[in-house]
């Protein structure tokens, strides 16, 4: 017994002696424990900035669209064809008073949170909320089918002009994009994870449509609100709406400032489908295509 507790004790000094690194080596090989090169992914993963933050500003263009209005309690179902729209109201005037108005600069947020998922910090998962703007612009003269029971009735070739009376139709705060992206990063060039690196990026997602609407239906606005009551996002008569879907890519570049701080500039282009948007007495439906430029800047953490 005392040769056996000898010959143990020796072989457990032995084994103490062994480099860590050579241990866990032979532990990977063995397939028992992780190996050296996944203890360092696991802990880049754990200890650096793996999470990233932007707020930034964006402009839309729209192509025209078909706007089905259905009020059947009126008698009304119709389609506005081809109704041109967009990101600011398109009948103020070119002032110095309507530049400064709220209106016209009222703001288009872009708001993205993501995660990293590797090491090198090329591919992330992300949230994304884009707070765009869209109005059919105003006085625009539209071809109109089907039926109008009450209301302005189109002329003799099946037109009608939009006015504020008689189609005034916005989603200004905001035709809002609420998305899930898959997120790649190219280095292109300068240091890399440096102030000075420029990377390729690219994201392509999908999510809600969460509108607030705002239209005027031959003299009759709709009845959602008020903001600060009927909020979100269960009723018929809220502020916000779910009322459809969206999916995107984009494309761009994002340049690093600082070691933690970048500027980031994308084109973006996506395919909404609204359903239900509420007008009075009845619903809207429409496909949208927009295509979007958003300036951003955030920062890793």
């Amino acid at each position: 017994m005392t040769t056996l507790a000898g010959k143990f004790l020796a072989l457990t000094l032995l084994l103490s002696a062994l480099p860590m690194d050579a241990a866990l080596a032979q532990d990977s090989a063995g397939g028992a424990t992780p190996g050296a090169s996944d203890v360092n992914f696991d802990k880049s993963l754990r200890n650096e900035s793996n999470w990233y933050f932007s707020w930034g500003y964006s402009r839309q263009q729209y192509a025209p669209s078909d706007i089905h209005i259905s009020q059947p309690g009126l008698g009304n179902d119709f389609t506005v064809h081809q109704a041109a729209a967009s990101d600011f109201p398109a009948n103020i005037p070119e002032t110095i008073s309507s530049i400064t108005s709220f209106e016209f600069t009222a703001p288009q947020e872009n708001v993205r949170i993501g995660k990293f998922l590797n090491a090198e910090k090329t591919f992330a998962i992300e949230f994304s909320l884009d707070h765009s703007k869209y109005n059919v612009n105003q006085n625009q003269v539209a071809k109109v089918s089907g039926t109008i029971s009450t209301g302005t009735q189109p002329d003799a070739n099946g037109n009608l002009t939009l006015t504020d009376q008689d189609f005034y139709y916005a989603l200004h705060n905001g035709l809002n994009h609420l998305m899930i992206n898959a997120v790649w990063l190219k280095h292109l060039d300068g240091p890399t994870d440096k102030p000075g690196e420029l990377q390729l990026i690219s994201r392509a997602g999908a999510g809600i449509l969460l509108p607030h609407a705002d239209n005027v239906i031959f003299g009759n606005p709709n009845e959602v609100g008020p903001k600060n009551q009927n909020v979100c996002c269960t009723s018929s008569s809220d502020w916000w709406q779910i009322n459809g879907w969206t999916a995107g890519v984009e494309v761009g570049l994002r340049y690093r400032i600082y070691k933690s701080i970048y500027l980031e500039l994308t084109s973006k282009l996506a395919y909404g489908v609204l359903r239900g948007v509420p007008v009075y007495k009845g619903t809207a439906d429409q496909t949208i295509w927009m295509s979007e430029q958003v300036l951003s800047t955030g920062f890793l953490f």
